[in-house]
């Protein structure tokens, strides 16, 4: 295909003038006339390889000759006359002033097959020919065409969908000229496809999988939301076998109870248990504490050891009861004889699990005392005594570590984790009701200061007394004869605390001893299950003991 560029005649190009290409039917290589005569071409235009296609009828209608249209002559009319006799060579000067022609499509088809030469003169950006000078649209078979000034515009492609579309670099996109086809160029769509093909295929695997992943997904919760909803709750059968210690935390709620129960292996799932226990009117019977149950148990046959006396075999350990006492509940339990497992806890005290910080001091009259936690085991009759002391020391463990007692006590500015559960076992003794055990234990700490005018670092309580004296009673005997009495937990004669805890502590207890609430005081007394008198001064203090007294009075 010749290109052409800008003249450097007088007359221009007009694309905006209505008579631009007016005229008869031409074709490519016919060469129009003016008056008869013919048109001189351009001497220098390049030949059209593909000019000599010709067809057998003109588009006009006539058959034969040709009709020859000249592009250098849009307008169809002859050159204008040069003064001296001959044609304006200025007219045909310069090719550039007019746009390159479009090819009739048959041509366009047969460059794109055959090799082209001059590809480099193709490959240069040549201007679009004007609407008016396009080529019309010929069926060579049925003879029938468009009229030649419209030229039928691309189809669009339908557009991709948003999801599937590539949003690679601009220069991926494809910005497809047709007439690139005709020009022999290479369709820049081929790769394009290619690419968005392989990059769908490659979205469509991915969602594929996505949907699948979700669908099993929500398949599954499903399914176990269906179950839990409205099938039966998934259970074993019968009285399980073997042997397994499940401990029940403080506070647990049923499903609680059942989920540590699951944990253990012994109902096959919580709801079994909560729905057995609700089923049974047995949920308030419940309570916490160290069990002995079988593994694989039907729900129903765990309620009913957890609250049978007689198939539970529990043992309930009250707060602030003492070691030795606790031995005796024991032996009692075991049928054994007195004494049997508190000799067991002195031979065995540091195989049973106590806490690296626990027997701090050589004083200590027992080393388990502060470590039996109150509350309710399960003690089989074949249970040796060893077996219920590591368990009790167990969940003492647990709820110690739970308050965490090492850096409460550092707070506290107490010596060690042992002085903090010696408080705990001094506010359990001394605080009577357990809405007084946040003031009872800002007493003891208030006497424990060194400043302390009221009590000069003295204690004075009359359970460090009896503890001493493995007794319970409230006549002590005088002030001055408990001056004199010689033991390391008389707390009347050694100043601070005693060697240890004086008993085992509930959680009430610690949680005092370790947030106690603010005052000054340095008395106390309880003058009825409802009502303890607290005094700063001794004073106070004695107003307080006569009301205690009348108290008495009344109450005999």
């Amino acid at each position: 295909m010749t290109e052409y560029g800008r003249g450097y005649g007088s007359e221009p190009w007009h694309p905006e003038d209505p008579l631009y290409g007016d005229g008869s039917s031409r074709g490519q290589d016919q060469q129009p006339q003016w008056d008869g005569q013919q048109a001189h071409r351009y001497p220098q235009q390049q030949a059209d390889p593909y000019a000599q296609q010709h067809y057998n009828g003109g588009w006009d209608g006539t058959q034969g000759g040709q009709v020859h249209y000249d592009p250098y002559d849009p307008y169809g009319q002859q050159p204008p006359a040069d003064p001296y006799g001959g044609a304006n060579p200025d007219y045909y000067a310069a090719p550039e002033a007019y746009p390159p022609q479009s090819q009739h499509p048959q041509q366009l088809g047969m460059q794109a097959q055959q090799p082209q030469q001059g590809m480099h003169q193709q490959q240069q950006y040549q201007q679009p020919p004007h609407p008016q000078q396009r080529e019309p649209y010929y069926d060579e078979g049925t003879g029938a065409g468009d009229d030649w000034r419209a030229e039928p515009e691309p189809r669009e492609p339908e557009p991709e969908h948003a999801f599937f579309a590539d949003h690679g670099d601009d220069d991926d996109r494809d910005d497809h000229d047709p007439r690139e086809e005709g020009r022999g160029g290479r369709d820049r769509r081929g790769k394009k496809n290619k690419k968005n093909k392989r990059h769908s295929g490659r979205t469509c695997l991915v969602v594929t999988l996505f949907f699948a992943g979700a669908v099993g997904v929500v398949g599954y919760f499903g399914y176990d939301f269906i179950m839990s909803h409205f099938g039966s709750a998934p259970d074993y059968e019968g009285e399980g076998t073997g042997e397994v210690q499940v401990d029940v935390p403080e506070n647990s709620t049923i499903l609680q109870m059942g989920l540590a129960l699951k944990k253990a292996g012994v109902v096959k799932s919580a709801d079994a248990f909560s729905e057995a226990a609700v089923d049974s009117k047995k949920d308030k019977v419940l309570q916490p504490g160290t069990y002995s149950l079988r593994k694989h148990m039907s729900a129903a046959s765990a309620v009913e050891l957890m609250v049978d006396p007689k198939s539970r075999n529990g043992l309930t350990i009250r707060e602030g009861l003492r070691s030795g006492d606790v031995y005796k509940l024991i032996d009692k339990k075991l049928h054994l004889k007195t004494g049997t497992t508190k000799d067991v806890a002195k031979t065995e005290s540091k195989s049973l699990g106590l806490p690296s910080w626990a027997n701090d001091s050589a004083k200590i009259k027992d080393p388990l005392e502060g470590f039996l936690y109150p509350s309710t085991y399960s003690v089989g009759e074949n249970a040796k005594p060893a077996a219920v002391l590591k368990q009790m020391v167990a969940r003492a463990n647990q709820v110690y570590a739970k308050c965490d007692l090492e850096g409460n006590a550092q707070k506290l500015h107490l010596d060690s984790p042992m002085q903090l559960l010696t408080v705990a076992s001094l506010t359990q003794a001394e605080g009577k009701y357990k809405h007084d055990f946040d003031r009872v234990a800002r007493v003891v700490y208030n006497r424990l200061k060194p400043n302390n005018t009221e009590t000069y670092g003295l204690l004075d309580f009359d359970s460090t007394v009896n503890y001493a004296r493995s007794k319970s009673t409230l006549d002590t005997g005088s002030v001055d004869n408990l001056r004199n009495f010689n033991d390391p937990y008389n707390t009347y004669k050694f100043k601070g605390l005693p060697p240890g805890p004086i008993g085992n502590p509930g959680e009430e207890a610690l949680k005092s001893a370790i947030h106690p609430t603010k005052g000054n005081w340095y008395y106390f007394v309880s003058i009825n299950p409802e009502k303890t008198l607290f005094a700063e001064t001794n004073e106070e203090h004695e107003r307080n003991r006569r009301i205690y007294l009348k108290e008495q009075e009344k109450a005999k």
